[in-house]
């Protein structure tokens, strides 16, 4: 049974790494880590957990990391987004939180951190920070059914795992079909689209992670240093 842990949120905290990397330790199966996006933030100097991620000691987990959110502020205000502005940071939190997070990342690290993917695609899955829409798109369990079939389908995926609400959701997209009516010179005609069951599962962020058995499509909700949670599928 080989095992995913599915971590975000992270932003520079070395010690939360590794309290995480002791609890993955000590789960039976867990073979691939994926850290997705917000590996920084302005709280904190992200130079030591930064170089942990690129260089990790022997017996921990080995991760595979994504850019996020932050990651993603930092690039645009250091010019490798295009203009050299993190317009949205500023927007949202002010010059202040722009300085701070300049601060708290060493400029060595940012050929690195521009090198990140996207996400990932491993088997039918789409592991994101955000959405396929966004970096910054907040999918939660309160998000519209037909949103988040959008989300899936651009990828053409039937599993999106997204951590940039920070919440812990699993929501299944049960089937169905989608019905259309299409009017041209030739009159009008109906058309329906079946939808295979799909998912979008919230893996959390900080303390608060994820396992997940892509063979049997069990998830499990973790909490550094608590006992798991099997989520009811809704």
């Amino acid at each position: 049974m080989e095992r995913w842990a599915l971590v975000s949120g992270l932003r520079g905290d070395l010690d939360l790494y590794e309290r995480i990397q002791r609890d993955l330790s000590t789960q039976r199966g867990v073979e691939s880590l994926f850290v997705l996006g917000d590996l920084i933030g302005p709280e904190r100097n992200c130079d030591a957990l930064l170089e942990r991620l690129r260089q990790p000691k022997r017996g921990d987990l080995k991760p595979d990391c994504i850019y996020g959110w932050w990651e993603e502020q930092l690039l645009a205000e250091r010019g490798y987004r295009g203009d050299q502005n993190a317009q949205v940071l500023r927007r949202e939190h002010g010059d202040d939180a722009v300085d701070a997070l300049l601060k708290a990342v060493d400029e060595r690290h940012l050929p690195w951190l521009a090198s990140l993917q996207f996400g990932f695609i491993e088997l039918d899955c789409a592991l994101i920070h955000g959405s396929s829409a966004d970096i910054g798109d907040r999918l939660t369990s309160e998000t519209s059914p037909l949103i988040l079939l959008d989300r899936l389908t651009r990828l053409d995926v039937n599993r999106l795992f997204t951590a940039r609400s920070g919440q812990q959701f699993r929501l299944e997209l049960t089937g169905g079909a989608i019905q259309s009516r299409v009017k041209d010179t030739a009159g009008e005609q109906q058309q329906e689209q079946a939808v295979p069951k799909r998912s979008v599962i919230g893996i959390g962020q900080g303390a608060a992670f994820s396992l997940y058995d892509a063979a049997t499509d069990r998830l499990d909700f973790m909490r550094a240093g608590e006992p798991c949670v099997t989520p009811r599928r809704t």
